[in-house]
């Protein structure tokens, strides 16, 4: 075989292969989503606000008329936080603060979001892997000379944590809170309290098959503090000395007019 004639066959193989692949490749799902506000301004009259997760599932095979064959989780983070969870102890009749452990990468906020609970949709590495549900949570205790606690008294300040957060309304899932718009479209609703924590949220969206993660894509969100608010905020931060001397300045100033006047009627 010539030179020339070898080069064809290699090209042929080549041009064989790319047709074979392509096609299979492009038919790959893909989930493909966005938030319906990317940035989220918190002022004097906030009280709360609904946002909407929502995308398409790109090269979807799921047929319209008999729905089922994929599973959706979309996950609202928000940003990390360093929170010291504290353990009472009764001495004496009386209930203190005794033991204290502290975690360096708590989630401010953290909702979760599926078609259906969530141990029917993936197994439990799926879940561990991608933080999918509170008791999957890497809720990592601070670097320190601390005392580190035994596993069963890591769960009960971990699940200490999760309930407190919980009861602020910062912590929810629901089960039933994504869905399916058609065979490829879907949205999910998500209710954000008015104490939510300003920074930078990420929304991720897992597109699931027979409990195996196929596709993922993330959004992000910017929660932040206008007007007066973003003011006494950033203050308390960057000038946390000054915030002090002028927060007690206005507390007397306060006290005393309150007391002229109590003493005017």
């Amino acid at each position: 075989m010539s030179a020339r004639a070898y080069l064809t066959a290699l090209r042929l193989i080549a041009l064989s292969w790319i047709a074979l692949v392509t096609p299979a490749a492009a038919s790959e799902e893909q989930i493909e989503s966005d938030i319906s506000s990317r940035d989220i301004a918190i002022e004097s009259n906030f009280t709360g606000r609904q946002i909407v997760v929502f995308g398409t599932i790109e090269n979807s095979q799921q047929s319209e008329f008999e729905p089922g064959l994929y599973d959706l989780v979309v996950v609202i983070r928000g940003p990390r936080e360093t929170i010291v969870a504290r353990r009472k102890s009764r001495i004496a009749g009386i209930w203190i603060n005794r033991d204290s452990q502290t975690f360096a990468t708590v989630p401010g906020f953290y909702a979760v979001l599926s078609d259906r609970p969530l141990r029917d949709i993936a197994n439990e590495a799926v879940l561990k892997a991608f933080e999918l549900g509170f008791e999957n949570l890497d809720l990592r205790l601070l670097d320190s000379a601390q005392t580190k606690p035994g596993d069963a008294e890591l769960a009960a300040y971990r699940a200490a944590i999760i309930r407190i957060k919980q009861s602020e309304g910062l912590y929810y899932y629901n089960p039933k809170g994504v869905t399916f718009v058609g065979r490829n479209l879907f949205r999910a609703t998500i209710d954000l309290p008015s104490n939510v924590p300003v920074g930078l949220y990420a929304s991720d969206v897992y597109l699931l098959r027979e409990k195996e993660v196929l596709s993922h894509n993330r959004s992000q969100l910017k929660i932040g503090k206008q007007g007066f608010e973003r003011f006494v905020f950033s203050a308390a931060f960057d000038y946390p000395v000054l915030y002090g001397i002028i927060a007690v300045i206005i507390a007397i100033a306060a006290g005393l007019l309150a007391s002229a006047l109590s003493r005017r009627d």
